[in-house]
């Protein structure tokens, strides 16, 4: 089991296919979830501990072990730190999340940059057991973001459970145009709020 990144007590966020716990994008949100006083809990998936350690590229785990390994960071966490629990994570970490969310008794989810569909392929949808989740959920979304954009995803039969908050101009990792009036920095600070006043809330 690989270890957990800190002690608990915030949000337990796993990392997207391509880049593990310490992407630029998880410190961000991290550091930036942390200027209000919420640690957040990261990890690596077994493939990305591989792939660090032999310094080469490695396929993402097949589902099944990739929702294994998130229940036994949920069991570890919970083994010293019970009580309310949110989980989630970037893109794929946080689709495997959503994926187990319902039967773990979490309290809720929270999903950056969901991945509703693989670029390109909007027929191809990830959200079957969206539209009947019962968590409640945040997703935190770029308008913009090639894996489910705002047209495409206000349009999605999902459960009342999920709410939305829309990053401003924002692609998959929340980085608007140059022209846009906001930055990638503005964005990241925004998606923060949202998830701690969604923690808060719960």
């Amino acid at each position: 089991m690989t270890p957990i990144e800190t002690p608990h007590d915030g949000p337990a966020l796993a990392h997207g296919a391509g880049q593990g716990m310490d992407s630029p994008f998880m410190q961000h949100i991290a550091h930036a979830i942390g200027a209000g006083g919420i640690q957040v809990v990261r990890f690596n998936f077994p493939y990305m501990v591989k792939r660090l350690e032999s310094g080469r590229q490695r396929p993402p785990d097949r589902e099944p072990v990739l929702q294994a390994h998130w229940r036994a960071v949920i069991e570890q966490i919970r083994s010293s730190h019970p009580g309310p629990l949110v989980i989630g994570g970037k893109s794929m970490g946080g689709r495997i999340a959503s994926l187990i969310a319902d039967g773990q008794q979490i309290a809720g989810l929270v999903c950056l940059g969901y991945p509703f569909h693989p670029p390109g392929r909007p027929e191809r949808l990830r959200t079957a057991h969206l539209q009947g989740i019962r968590t409640p959920t945040l997703i935190c979304q770029g308008e913009r973001d090639p894996f489910g954009r705002r047209e495409e995803v206000e349009a999605y039969p999902l459960s009342s459970a999920i709410n939305i908050h829309w990053v401003n101009d924002g692609e998959h990792s929340f980085k608007p145009r140059k022209a846009s009036a906001v930055t990638q920095e503005d964005n990241l600070r925004a998606a923060a709020t949202a998830m701690a006043d969604f923690i808060a809330g719960l």
